[in-house]
């Protein structure tokens, strides 16, 4: 009798329909599974910003005690919510073809971007340092507020507050069919590493599980996230570090951006490069050398100085 593997989630609507879609997906290729839900530490307190709660993997670290434990076979994440160096016996199992890397700012109320210029105070919200620092190097004159919760809570919050508006990642908002008719995709803003891929992870011991989540796998999407996740390992960064990369694959090259910034928005240094895809090992490390570029440009200095506002 085949085993049922069971695939560990949080309860959001958004974490449901990835594990969802794993599970149809892993159906297709005649794996049974089940859904099983647990909490994490970022749904359980709704308050502190993320990048004042100290910790890397808030919301994934419940899944992978979970997954140690053997109460679960397989976890479904966010890629970009996963500390780039994985919990102790846990592995990478596959990442799937990646959704809109996009941000977008939600309006609240009929305005345009010229009103911040002319009307202070302008108001957006964000949990994000990331999105935080690139919104204040663009719009300087703007006060950003904390926006905790799931997708739901967000948009609520949102619509009943006083702020001009709030910035989402387009994947969520489009995967549970919640993006409002009234958002502006940021073109220019640069995503966090991974934004728009779904992970799945297992146990480093099980190879019988990942062979079998293996084949949902996406490797142009994984070879990009790796590369991005590559430049933010290097700059030694993490959910409390404004750094953002995005990999593309174009006519057999590997294009990468990568950026990073001061908490405050006023100093940024970034990076683009392009380099031929290396086939026959499929391994490229442009997201490592763009990091090295960056950090003789200074962004050492920037980094010390995240590093000496949390002490």
């Amino acid at each position: 009798m085949q085993k049922i593997l069971r695939i560990g989630t949080r309860d959001s609507e958004l974490a449901i329909w990835q594990a969802s879609l794993v599970k149809n997906e892993l159906s297709k290729h005649a794996v049974q599974s089940e859904l099983i839900f647990i909490k994490s530490d970022g749904d359980l307190d709704l308050v502190t910003p993320l990048y004042a709660m100290g910790v890397q993997g808030v919301f994934t670290k419940s899944l992978d005690a979970a997954l140690v434990n053997n109460r679960i076979d397989i976890a479904v994440h966010s890629m970009k919510d996963v500390p780039v160096q994985l919990a102790r016996g846990i592995t990478q199992a596959a990442v799937l073809k990646r959704g809109s890397y996009k941000d977008l700012l939600i309006k609240n109320g009929e305005w345009s971007l010229a009103h911040e210029m002319t009307d202070p105070p302008f108001i957006i919200a964000t949990s994000s340092i990331r999105r935080k620092a690139q919104w204040l190097h663009r719009y300087p004159n703007t006060t950003v507020e904390n926006l905790r919760g799931n997708i739901n809570t967000r948009l609520r919050k949102v619509t009943e507050s006083n702020w001009h508006g709030a910035i989402f990642a387009a994947a969520g908002l489009e995967r549970i069919n919640l993006r409002p008719a009234n958002s502006i995709e940021l073109d220019w803003m640069l995503p966090a590493p991974a934004q728009g891929a779904i992970m799945v992870v297992c146990r480093e011991e099980d190879g019988t599980v990942k062979e079998k989540c293996n084949m949902l796998n996406d490797s142009g999407t994984a070879l990009c996230v790796a590369e991005e996740r590559n430049f933010l390992q290097a700059l030694q960064g993490g959910c409390s570090a404004p750094i953002s990369a995005l990999a593309t694959i174009e006519n057999n090259e590997l294009h990468f951006k990568g950026n990073i910034f001061s908490t405050d928005g006023k100093q940024k240094i970034e990076i683009e490069m392009k380099e031929e895809i290396l086939m026959d090992k499929y391994k490229n490390d442009i997201g490592l050398k763009s990091a090295r570029a960056l950090w003789e440009m200074g962004a050492d200095k920037i980094v010390e100085g995240i590093h000496d506002e949390g002490k």
